[in-house]
């Protein structure tokens, strides 16, 4: 099992509970997508499960491993073998397409002569060959996407991350990163993403967990359960 939750809870200061009681297995290799209206809880559960956030109750097991408990090395281990997808993109905006992909493998100290050959075929994959040297903000909103993508998989992570991205997209880009998606959970790579999507979560057809007011209330194979 590579992701388990028990019991998984999160109460902010504020005095509001984003989740409470979840127990959840993810198996390598699973393409699952956690939904839910607006509020339900599933971009706090997506950082949880990357150690963005920590929880207030209950555990969350990567490979076993409680993550509240990781030391500083193997926290950078952990990092290193999770790629992550935002709906804002958080890239470097002043930086170019190169260097923000190169960031994730300078991050890990891979040698520049690696580099070098890497972005460019990285980039090439996801649909951004020969645009290297482009500013990111010079992009359009799904190819900024794409580049978050790069970014979040030259790596090669056994978990992919996806917090609501395609929410700021189009019809046809949405498609299309998620055909990418696809594509990388084929390879091997487990994909865990959260969206409020119905359109996306109906014609793909994977495992969908749903959430409502920060509790799972389905785990089902196939279209949207609300």
């Amino acid at each position: 099992m590579l992701i388990q939750t028990i019991n998984l809870g999160k109460t902010y200061k504020n005095g509001i509970t984003a989740l409470a009681d979840i127990n959840l297995s993810i198996d390598f290799g699973e393409f699952v997508f956690l939904t839910g209206a607006s509020g339900a809880g599933k971009s706090t559960l997506i950082r949880m499960l990357f150690r963005e956030e920590l929880p207030t109750a209950g555990q969350v097991l990567i490979g076993g491993r409680n993550v509240a408990r990781l030391t500083t090395p193997e926290i950078v281990r952990l990092r290193r073998n999770s790629g992550v997808v935002f709906q804002d993109f958080r890239l470097m905006e002043r930086n170019t397409v190169f260097e923000n992909v190169a960031f994730a493998l300078r991050a890990v100290e891979r040698p520049f002569s690696e580099i070098k050959m890497r972005v460019p075929a990285m980039l090439e994959r996801v649909g951004l060959a020969g645009r290297e040297n482009d500013n990111v903000m010079h992009l359009s909103g799904g190819e900024q996407q794409r580049v978050a993508v790069a970014r979040a998989i030259i790596n090669n992570p056994l978990v992919l991350f996806a917090d609501e991205p395609t929410g700021d997209l189009d019809p046809k880009t949405s498609d299309e990163l998620i055909q990418l998606f696809a594509d990388i959970n084929a390879e091997g790579t487990t994909l865990v993403m959260a969206t409020h999507d119905q359109i996306i979560v109906n014609k793909m057809q994977k495992r969908v967990i749903t959430l409502d007011h920060g509790r799972m209330i389905g785990d089902t194979i196939g279209g949207w359960q609300l």
